[in-house]
C-alpha cells in the first residue's frame, strides 16, 4: 500500500508546486464558466428560442475557439521546453509565431461566419416535432453570431499571450485578465440583455456585445502586463521588431504543430457534427443539451485545468532533460485528475435535478437536461483520464499520435455511433445515446494508457539554445 501511495500520490512539495500552477488556471476557468452559466440563465429568461439560438451560435464559436487552441498548441510545446531550457530567444520566436497564426485564423473566421452564417445555424434546425419555433431560433442565432465576429481577433490574440505567460510560469496575470473579462461580461449582460440603467433591452444582441467588449478587456490586460514587465519576461524584447522567425524553428513548430491544428479542427468539427446529430431529435434536445453542457463545464474545470498543468509541468521537465522526473510527475498528475474528477462527478450528480429549474423553459426540457447532466457526471473520470493522456502525449511532441488518438477516433467511433442511433434507432432515447457515446471512449482509455506507459512521449524537442537575430 505504501508503494502505491508513493507511486501515485505526491509529497507536500509536489502538491505545492501543482497548486501554484493549476489554481490560477482553475480559478480563471471556473469564473469564466460560472459567468457563462449566469449568462446562459439570463438569455434563458428571454425564452426557449433565444436560448437555443445562442447555444447553436456558441457551438459554431466553439469550433473557432478550439482551432485557435490548436493553432497555438504546437508552438506552446516548444515554448514550455525553451523556457525549461532557459532560452528566452526561443520563447520570443514561438510567441511571434502564435501572434501571426492567430491573426490569420481570426481573419478566416470572420469571413466564414459572415458569409455562411445562415446555412451554418440552419444545420441545427430540425423539422422533428419539438418545443420551440425553428425560424425564430434561426433568427436569434444569426443575430448573435454577426456580433460575435467582432470579438474573434481579440480573443485569438489574448490566447496567444496568455498561453505563453502560462507556459513560462506566469499563471496569475492570465487569471486576472480572465476574471476582469468575465466580470465585465456579466455586468454588461445584465445591462444590455434586460435594458437596465436606461440602456435599451437588446436581448441576444446585448449578450453578444457584452462578450465582445469583455474580450477586448482581457486582451488589454495581458498585453499591457506582458510589455511592461520586460525584465521578468525577457522574451518580450523586440517581439514586434519584425516578423522574422528562424526557418529551423518554423519548420519544427509546423511539423509538430500542424497535426495539433488539424486535430483540434477535426475534433471540434466532430463535436459540432455530433451535436447536429442530437439536434435531429428536436429543438428541445438542443435546449436540454445546452443546459447540461453549461453546468457540466463548471465542474469540468478541474480536469481541464490539470491537463494544462500536465503540458506546462511535464513540458518544463522534459526541456530541462530530467526524464525520470517528467515520468514521475506525469503519473501523479494523471492520478490526481482521475480522483478529483470522481469527487466532482458525484457532486454534479447531486445538483442535476435542481439546476435546470433555474431556466425559464418547458418542464420536458428540464427533465431531459437532468438526465443528460447525470450521464456527464458518471463518465467524468473517464474524460479526465483521456484529457491527461492527451496532454502527456502532446508535451513530448507526439502530435501525429494525438491526432489519431483524438480526431480520428471521434469521427470513426463517436460520430458513427451517435449518427447511427439518432437516425436509425428512433426508440433509443437521447440520454441512452449520450451514455453510449461517452462509454465508447473506453477504447481510447485503453489505447491512451498503453501509449503513456510505453513512454513514447518522452523526448526533448528544443535541442541547443538558439541565437537572437530578431
Amino acid at each position: 500500500m505504501s508503494g502505491f501511495i508513493k507511486k501515485y500520490f505526491g509529497d507536500r512539495h509536489f502538491y505545492s508546486m501543482l497548486l501554484k500552477v493549476v489554481v490560477p488556471i482553475i480559478v480563471q476557468n471556473a469564473i469564466t464558466n460560472f459567468v457563462n452559466l449566469l449568462d446562459n440563465i439570463m438569455v434563458g429568461q428571454t425564452g426557449t428560442e433565444s436560448m437555443t439560438g445562442v447555444s447553436v451560435a456558441n457551438q459554431l464559436m466553439f469550433v473557432f475557439n478550439i482551432i485557435i487552441f490548436g493553432a497555438i498548441s504546437g508552438a506552446g510545446i516548444f515554448t514550455a521546453q525553451y523556457y525549461g531550457q532557459g532560452d528566452n530567444t526561443g520563447v520570443k520566436y514561438t510567441l511571434r509565431f502564435k501572434v501571426i497564426i492567430c491573426l490569420l485564423m481570426a481573419v478566416m473566421g470572420i469571413v466564414v461566419f459572415t458569409v455562411f452564417s445562415e446555412p451554418l445555424v440552419s444545420l441545427y434546425m430540425s423539422d422533428a416535432e419539438s418545443v420551440g419555433d425553428p425560424a425564430l431560433t434561426l433568427g436569434f442565432g444569426k443575430e448573435y453570431l454577426m456580433v460575435m465576429v467582432f470579438g474573434l481577433a481579440p480573443f485569438a490574440l489574448a490566447q496567444a499571450y496568455s498561453s505563453t505567460l502560462r507556459e513560462t510560469g506566469e499563471t496569475m496575470v492570465p487569471m486576472v485578465g480572465g476574471i476582469a473579462a468575465v466580470v465585465t461580461n456579466l455586468c454588461l449582460n445584465y445591462v444590455l440583455i434586460f435594458g437596465k440603467f436606461g440602456a435599451p433591452a437588446l436581448g441576444v444582441v446585448g449578450a453578444a456585445i457584452a462578450t465582445v467588449i469583455s474580450r477586448y478587456v482581457e486582451l488589454a490586460i495581458v498585453i499591457i502586463y506582458a510589455h511592461t514587465h520586460g525584465q521578468k519576461h525577457k522574451y518580450m524584447a523586440g517581439l514586434y521588431r519584425g516578423i522574422y522567425i528562424p526557418a529551423s524553428v518554423t519548420k519544427k513548430i509546423i511539423i509538430k504543430g500542424l497535426p495539433l491544428l488539424l486535430n483540434e479542427a477535426f475534433w471540434s468539427l466532430g463535436m459540432a457534427a455530433i451535436a447536429q446529430c442530437y439536434s435531429t431529435r428536436g429543438l428541445d434536445v438542443v435546449s436540454a443539451n445546452n443546459i447540461s453542457t453549461t453546468v457540466s463545464n463548471l465542474f469540468n474545470v478541474v480536469f481541464i485545468s490539470l491537463g494544462s498543468a500536465v503540458a506546462i509541468i511535464v513540458g518544463n521537465a522534459l526541456g530541462s532533460g530530467d526524464v525520470e522526473k517528467a515520468v514521475d510527475l506525469d503519473r501523479k498528475l494523471i492520478f490526481t485528475s482521475i480522483w478529483s474528477s470522481a469527487i466532482l462527478g458525484a457532486m454534479l450528480c447531486g445538483v442535476a435535478p435542481f439546476f435546470p429549474l433555474l431556466y425559464n423553459t418547458e418542464p420536458e426540457i428540464r427533465a431531459l437536461a437532468t438526465k443528460l447532466i447525470i450521464v456527464v457526471a458518471v463518465t467524468m473520470p473517464l474524460h479526465a483520464f483521456l484529457h491527461a493522456c492527451y496532454f502527456t502525449l502532446r508535451s513530448g511532441g507526439k502530435t501525429f499520435i494525438t491526432f489519431l488518438f483524438d480526431s480520428v477516433s471521434i469521427w470513426a467511433i463517436n460520430y458513427v455511433l451517435v449518427f447511427s442511433l439518432t437516425h436509425w434507432a428512433p426508440l433509443v432515447s437521447v440520454p441512452i445515446i449520450m451514455l453510449c457515446d461517452h462509454l465508447s471512449n473506453i477504447v481510447k482509455c485503453i489505447v491512451g494508457s498503453i501509449l503513456v506507459k510505453k513512454r513514447i512521449w518522452v523526448q526533448n524537442l528544443v535541442g541547443d539554445k538558439i541565437s537572437d537575430k530578431t
